[in-house]
C-alpha cells in the first residue's frame, strides 16, 4: 500500500487526497505557523501609534457627544 508524506500507509485516493489537502487545510485552520509580525502592529512603535489613534478617535467622539449633547440643551432652552 502506498504511504503519504508522513509514512502513513493510505490508498492512492487517500494518499493524494492528504498530500495535497492536508497540510492546506490544517495550515488554514490553525493561522500562521510564526506569531512574530504576523498581525499587523507587532512592533512597538505600531502598537503606541495604534493606541495614540484609538485615544484620538475616541476623544473626537466624546467631542462630537458633547457637541450634540450641548445642541440638544440648546433647543430645549429656546
Amino acid at each position: 500500500m502506498p504511504k503519504d508524506k508522513r509514512g502513513i500507509e493510505r490508498g492512492r485516493f487517500g494518499v493524494w487526497w492528504h498530500d495535497t489537502f492536508g497540510d492546506w487545510f490544517f495550515r488554514s485552520m490553525i493561522g500562521p505557523g510564526q506569531v512574530d509580525n504576523a498581525v499587523h502592529g507587532a512592533e512597538k512603535e505600531a502598537r503606541e501609534q495604534w493606541k495614540r489613534d484609538l485615544e484620538t478617535r475616541k476623544r473626537y467622539t466624546r467631542e462630537q457627544r458633547e457637541r450634540r449633547r450641548r445642541a440638544r440643551e440648546a433647543e430645549r432652552g429656546d
